[in-house]
């Protein structure tokens, strides 16, 4: 087995934590959502964090959190917005292999319909417009990943299974 992080990065709402859990259970390994180990270390949900400090501090502390994660084999699920900043390529690519989960942005928009209200970036009356403009500037930034992996189906175990042959697990 591999000794390399398997690290999910992709959209809000692309499915990367629901599917990351199945696929570390899957694989024997460790879970790590790295939105929730932050929301814990800082304190605060991550839209409260956006409200008080800014997207900009966030994504420091972002960078910082990967900066602070040691070499292992866990299965990493990443926030959407990762992939923004160079610094986290470099951290991304020495801690493992980066699978982009590559979701159709309606099939997104109708999942985040439910949620949106926990989307900072999405807290605007013309969320769906708003959506697409972050698809359309990070959808290039997505493909940078090792592996490219297209989910079009809604059954989460089939596509922690496409993954798993995408990366030969």
């Amino acid at each position: 087995m591999s000794v390399a992080h398997l690290i999910l990065v992709g959209m809000m709402g692309s499915g990367k934590t629901t599917v990351g859990r199945l696929l570390a259970e899957d694989l024997g390994r460790e879970f790590i959502d790295a939105d929730s180990a932050l929301q814990h270390k800082l304190g605060r949900p991550i839209p409260q964090l956006f409200k008080l400090f800014g997207e900009e501090a966030f994504r420091q502390h972002e960078t910082a959190y990967l900066r602070s994660l040691p070499e292992g084999d866990a299965v990493i699920s990443t926030g959407g917005g990762v992939v923004m900043r160079p610094e986290n390529w470099r951290e991304l690519r020495r801690l493992g292999q980066t699978v982009f989960l590559d979701v159709d942005p309606q099939t997104i928009i109708s999942r985040l319909a439910v949620s949106r209200r926990k989307r900072p970036l999405l807290e605007t009356e013309n969320w769906e417009e708003k959506f697409m403009q972050i698809w359309n500037d990070r959808r290039d930034l997505y493909l940078q990943a090792d592996f490219h992996v297209v989910a079009e189906t809604d059954e989460f175990y089939e596509v922690a299974q496409l993954i798993r042959q995408a990366v030969g697990l």
